[in-house]
């Protein structure tokens, strides 16, 4: 450095970084944030890039809080809600690793977890609605989609617990179980759960070889997944990160579906809007139960689960399940007809759909619950249920370059 130049210093802003299921990533609040990025807009983007150490052309993060995977290059704001009978808004980015962008396009269930815990630490819900010891039912105002998420979290001595013996696979260890509600997932809208009216579609895909139609169920409840059977692009359903990850050309084949149901979705209007939207859709592809070993070395068992998933994000196969794809997964399987229903043995004997399925997925399996109903010849959710965990990793201060933003 020479005499005349000045680099500006870092800046320190409150954040907390928290594990909500099987995703991590760093928590502020909307009133800790700097002037600049408390608003939407390119300071926003730019700082929580600067905080997740994006973009990254050696893909690793190094000088960040991100961990170089889709399901640790997250951000959180909560503030106090905006909306009646709700505790906290809370807004997510994904932060893309190698690109210079966030994207605010959908929400992260496994986060959900965090945002419900986090509103308590935070000191985001009014005291009067806290337990001394028991469940504090806490309302999330979901902004990204405007959506409503009940969390309950369970409270010792007037603190949110965090220890348990509440096991997830995907996470080593075990922690306190908070129950996560996400009520009318569904988009809102006639025919809305289904964009293209039809449960099963024939999909046209260009640039795949071997591929040009595949059938596949495009639903948009918990965020917007486009499904497709396993064995239909080559796979058995029992596949491990490992498998899709290094393989360029699996990749681009599950991207080249994925821009097929975007555009189907009327998510995009031009193929090259993708690479902008990349954190919706999710592509999942599913099959009929199987034995397999997860990648914890744990042998799951066909009679353990109803079916499986595998599913990706952010361009690469997720290594368990993304919680809002969960709730995709349990909505889809619900109705009867659905990819997802017929991979779980379709309807139950009364005709009515299921309202539970347990799936495997890399790292083990999940079960998650969804309330389906026909009204009007329409498809609806009332809700979908599934168990989660959230803790505080470490809580201080994140520090990025005061001219990085």
């Amino acid at each position: 450095m020479t005499a005349t130049q000045t680099y500006a210093p870092q800046v320190k802003i409150p954040a907390t970084y928290m594990r909500g299921g099987t995703s991590k990533g760093v928590f502020f609040r909307l009133t800790d944030l700097p002037e600049a990025a408390q608003v939407p807009g390119a300071a926003r983007d730019k700082l929580f890039m600067r905080v997740i150490g994006s973009p990254d052309a050696y893909g690793a993060h190094i000088d960040g809080m991100g961990g170089a995977t889709s399901s640790t290059s997250k951000c959180v704001i909560l503030s106090k809600s905006s909306q009646p009978d709700h505790d906290v808004d809370y807004l997510y980015g994904q932060v893309s690793i190698d690109k210079a962008f966030v994207d605010w396009s959908g929400n992260c269930g496994n986060l959900s977890t965090g945002a419900g815990a986090f509103a308590l630490h935070a000191g985001l819900v009014d005291p009067s609605r806290i337990p001394q010891n028991g469940m504090c039912e806490v309302r999330i105002w979901q902004a990204n989609i405007g959506k409503t998420i009940i969390a309950h979290v369970p409270v010792t001595n007037g603190e949110v617990q965090e220890t348990g013996d509440f096991e997830l696979d995907g996470v080593t260890f075990p922690a306190a179980e908070i129950v996560l509600e996400f009520m009318n997932p569904s988009e809102d809208g006639e025919g809305s759960m289904f964009p293209t009216g039809n449960l099963v579609d024939e999909l046209e895909v260009e640039g795949v070889e071997g591929i040009t139609t595949l059938k596949a169920t495009m639903i948009s409840a918990g965020i917007p997944t486009v499904f497709v059977n396993a064995e239909d692009i080559g796979y058995t359903g029992t596949e491990l990160r490992e498998t899709i990850n290094t393989d360029p050309a699996a990749l681009a084949k599950f991207e080249a579906i994925r821009i097929a149901g975007a555009l189907r979705m009327g998510l995009i209007k031009d193929p090259s809007e993708a690479a902008t939207r990349q954190h919706t859709p999710k592509i999942a592809f599913v099959a009929k139960p199987k034995d397999y070993v997860a990648s914890s070395g744990k042998e799951i068992k066909a009679n353990d689960v109803d079916l499986l998933v595998r599913a990706l994000s952010m361009g690469k196969l997720h290594h368990a399940m993304m919680g809002t794809a969960a709730v995709a997964i349990g909505t889809a399987a619900a109705i009867p007809g659905t990819l997802v229903n017929l991979a779980a043995g379709g309807a139950s004997a009364s005709g009515e759909g299921r309202q539970a399925v347990r799936f495997g997925h890399p790292s083990g399996t999940l079960r998650v619950g969804a309330e389906a109903r026909q009204v009007n010849g329409e498809w609806t959710v009332t809700k979908a249920i599934m168990s989660r965990s959230a803790r505080i990793l470490m809580e201080g201060w994140v520090r990025v370059p005061g001219d990085s933003f």
